[in-house]
């Protein structure tokens, strides 16, 4: 689990003119990680506050990369390509990349004074669009929705505290702020349920991380789940192999002549 953290500090620090640094001796994967990305050991607040970041994103059901890990697995692909696996399906916008979108939308408002307009504004364009472009991510409102849950995601509670309580140690309460508009004016709005995401882009915000760097924070922390499910497919495995349920048009008779043409051509390649 370590070479996750390892190669993401050490792809941020090269990308950002400085050079990897060796891998420290530290108390836990959130502190480790950490003096990895800025070569010197974090206080113990910013390390317990990533390490519960980490440990609320670890794990989360049959996800989309947790699901990609365990059918890799049971065709006996190594752990290593596993992960690979689950990586890859955070390439696609629909898991795995939206709290690099909320940071991104609260950056894009920057007063809590636009919230409310942003909000409208959105939901207003969303209204005039079909069923399939609603389905868009892009056509969505960041950090809310979510797949399982119909009521306000209970790590997202735990993260708004968290959010609250770091923007104020660092300096970033605008941004908290903004947040908190946009959460009421979409709870004033719509029915959709708050994320896990919404509140995490504050914190990764107040923690330094810029927003295309809020994906591989989240590998970093699910790889401690994607690798508990990868050993526990292996300790109990079997072929995950769905079956196909045809719903297209219902089977239709062959004209006579057209059932005769297809005859002949199978004779004829018969004897070829």
């Amino acid at each position: 689990m370590t070479l996750v953290p390892e190669t993401v500090a050490a792809w941020q620090r090269i990308r950002t003119g400085r050079t990897p640094v060796a891998a420290p001796a530290a108390a836990s994967h959130a502190a480790y990680f950490l003096e990895l990305l800025d070569g010197r050991a974090p206080s113990p607040d910013v390390a317990r506050v990533l390490d519960v970041a980490l440990t609320l994103h670890a794990d989360h059901e049959l996800n989309a990369s947790t699901f990609a890990t365990r059918v890799a697995v049971a065709t006996l692909a190594d752990l290593h390509a596993a992960v690979v696996a689950a990586i890859a399906t955070l390439k696609g916008p629909r898991h795995g990349g939206a709290n690099e979108d909320v940071l991104a939308m609260l950056l894009e408002i920057g007063d809590p004074a636009r919230a409310e307009g942003y909000v409208e504004a959105r939901l207003g364009s969303r209204a005039g669009l079909s069923k399939h472009e609603r389905g868009d991510p892009r056509a969505r409102v960041p950090g809310f929705g979510h797949r399982v849950y119909r009521v306000d995601d209970a790590r997202a509670r735990v993260l708004r505290g968290m959010a609250k309580s770091m923007a104020e140690a660092t300096g970033r309460q605008k941004l908290f702020e903004v947040a908190e508009r946009v959460y009421d004016a979409m709870r004033a709005r719509t029915t959709l349920p708050v994320n896990v995401d919404f509140f995490s882009a504050v914190v990764y915000d107040a923690l330094g991380i810029p927003p295309d760097f809020c994906t591989s924070i989240f590998a970093v922390g699910r790889v401690a789940g994607w690798c508990a499910h990868a050993l526990e497919q292996f300790a109990d495995n079997r072929l995950i192999r769905p079956r196909a349920d045809y719903v297209g048009a219902a089977p239709r008779p062959l004209p006579a002549d057209q059932g005769r043409r297809t005859e002949t051509s199978m004779a004829s390649s018969s004897k070829s």
